[in-house]
């Protein structure tokens, strides 16, 4: 549904659209760049720093618009890591119908800026025929002379192609359009606009949007530098980054045609910042009021990590799970999802089913029956199979006063879903496990019954590891176990993230692609968007940090192979 909504709201009375086009391969050509920023920045990272700390197209746009994005480098900088030619093709392919050539006519004055914005919903504001964004495109120039002489070549060649052209002086400045009306009332089609405005050149798909954009300049208090939302996140913007997105969420739901529920924040920012291992992508979530940070910071990685079998395609550790349920991350989650589906319910069904069969299944209430007794280290990971069954699990508990009550009522549970709850000996540990017995006939052979291991578990040390079978079970306790602190990429995607921190969800991305792309369908569209990122992932480590009132700052290190 939500896939369904993004494509139908970028394709509405656009399909035939240049700006369009040229839109979807700028965004291509950034995705390209990011995703191979990390191979270059460990060769030659003084090339690859950004020349400026936040986004000057900002002027240009309004402090209402939904979404702003920006590239503080010159994509000129990534041909050196163009190893594959997929640099070239896109920007063979993004100037290929007007007839431009990309290396003659726009390298020699392409500045260390590109910045793309949502400025507005529906730009004639008449629901009747359809909604129509308006769309801003900022390239920085460092030749405003050359930027000038490019911008008369392209609409000359426009021209020539049969659009009609129009030109108009607004405030001083020059636009150029053209004006393609197929029919009275209707939106514009194939529409172009374009100016040079100091040090930026501008292209939208109306002519109404560049005479707002000079509004913003010329009336400061109107543009999104003004807005104490937008100076607020970028405060929290980190060192180096070399791309910038800022969401008015508030804005960005009325874009989307959702209806923004329990909004604890209102506003996102977040910054990509190069590794040589790969990226960080540090985002921030702002609230208009003081919402309280209830989550601890860790200055190290806990030790339950160690019970965590190095075959882990997802895994997720921290501290005390009594709180989730009212936590920032919990607010979070739900302004999203309520958003997104109506509820958080929903939402949990379309994007954890596992969990919600596993609920079902046994009675069990997660908040009442399990969270509620982890009061200190805990680590949870899913290990998939090879035969795409149902991936095995683990699920690691620091002892406290609470989890022995936890854990009687766990096997009572058990027992009322049928299952016997036994002892027996593992590795020389004494394991309880739940067993569910089941009669089998095989040709020619007496009635037998047969035993299932439905879970395990069992005291390590100063822990309980619960395990869905045996054979996990049986990898941890092994002597010597490996676990993920054994895994490089583990080590990798955790040193990328930074200290103090509430923890860490890693992702293996090779083990666990498919798993997630079955439980959360709306993953494959968003490969398909940062197809250039996906294809070099190697691992995905995310964490929350930061305690300031009313902000929730979280980071995800995408590891990236050579």
């Amino acid at each position: 549904m939500v896939a369904e909504k993004l494509k139908n709201r970028f394709s509405v009375n656009r399909q035939n659209s240049f700006f369009g086009f040229l839109v979807a391969g700028v965004i291509g050509l950034v995705l390209l760049g990011i995703a191979g920023f990390y191979w270059f920045v460990g060769r030659s990272p003084a090339h690859l720093v950004a020349s400026r700390s936040q986004p000057g197209a900002a002027i240009f746009v309004s402090k209402l618009a939904p979404v702003m994005v920006s590239l503080l480098v010159n994509p000129e900088k990534l041909q050196k890591l163009d190893t594959q030619g997929e640099l070239a093709e896109i920007k063979h392919n993004l100037f290929e119908k007007s007839n431009i050539d990309y290396q003659e006519d726009i390298r020699p004055w392409l500045g260390n800026e590109i910045t793309l914005a949502v400025t507005s919903k529906d730009l004639d504001r008449n629901t009747e025929n359809g909604f129509q964004s308006g769309y801003l495109m900022a390239l920085a120039t460092e030749k405003p002379e050359k930027s000038r002489e490019f911008l008369e070549l392209l609409f000359s060649k426009r021209a020539l192609l049969g659009a009609k052209l129009e030109v108009e002086q607004y405030q001083g400045i020059k636009i150029i359009y053209d004006n393609h009306q197929v029919a009275a009332g209707a939106k514009n089609q194939n529409t172009l606009a374009g100016a040079v405005v100091d040090n930026f050149v501008l292209f939208a798909n109306d002519p109404k949007v560049l005479r707002e954009a000079i509004n913003n300049l010329q009336a400061p208090d109107l543009n999104l530098t003004s807005s104490r939302k937008y100076q607020k996140a970028t405060e929290q913007l980190p060192e180096h980054a070399v791309a910038v997105a800022f969401l008015n969420l508030p804005m960005v739901a009325q874009w989307q045609g959702l209806k923004l529920s329990a909004a604890t924040y209102d506003s996102e920012i977040m910054g990509l910042v190069l590794n040589p291992q790969g990226l960080l992508a540090e985002t921030t979530f702002l609230a208009p009021t003081k919402a309280e940070s209830s989550a601890p910071l860790l200055a190290q990685p806990i030790a339950a990590w160690r019970y965590i079998p190095e075959s882990a395609g997802v895994a997720v550790a921290g501290v005390n799970l009594t709180n989730l349920e009212t936590s920032n991350l919990a607010k979070l989650w739900k302004q999203g999802t309520s958003t997104l589906y109506g509820t958080g319910e929903d939402a949990l069904g379309r994007l954890a089913q596992p969990l919600v069969e596993i609920q079902k299944r046994w009675g069990l209430n997660f908040n009442q029956d399990i969270f509620s007794w982890v009061t200190g280290e805990y680590a949870i990971a899913l290990l998939p199979h090879t035969n795409n069954s149902l991936p095995s699990w683990v699920f690691v508990v620091e002892k406290s006063p609470q989890l022995e009550a936890g854990i009687v009522n766990l096997d009572k549970i058990a027992s009322q879903n049928g299952l016997n709850v036994n002892s027996l000996t593992l590795n020389n540990h004494q394991i309880l496990a739940w067993t569910e017995l089941t009669t089998a006939k095989q040709k020619q052979a007496p009635l037998s019954v047969e035993t299932k291991i439905r879970g395990a578990h069992t005291s390590l040390d100063n822990y309980e590891i619960f395990a869905s079978d045996l054979e996990i079970m049986n990898q941890i306790l092994a002597t010597p176990a490996k676990s993920v602190l054994d895994n490089p990429n583990f080590q990798k995607g955790i040193a990328a993230i930074p200290q103090p921190n509430q923890g860490y969800v890693y992702l293996d991305w090779q083990k666990s692609q498919g798993l997630l792309e079955k439980q959360i369908p709306l993953l494959k569209f968003v490969e398909v968007l940062g197809k250039p990122l996906f294809h070099k992932l190697r691992s995905l480590t995310v964490s929350s940090y930061g305690s300031e009132t009313g902000i929730l700052k979280g980071g995800v290190f995408f590891q990236l192979n050579p």
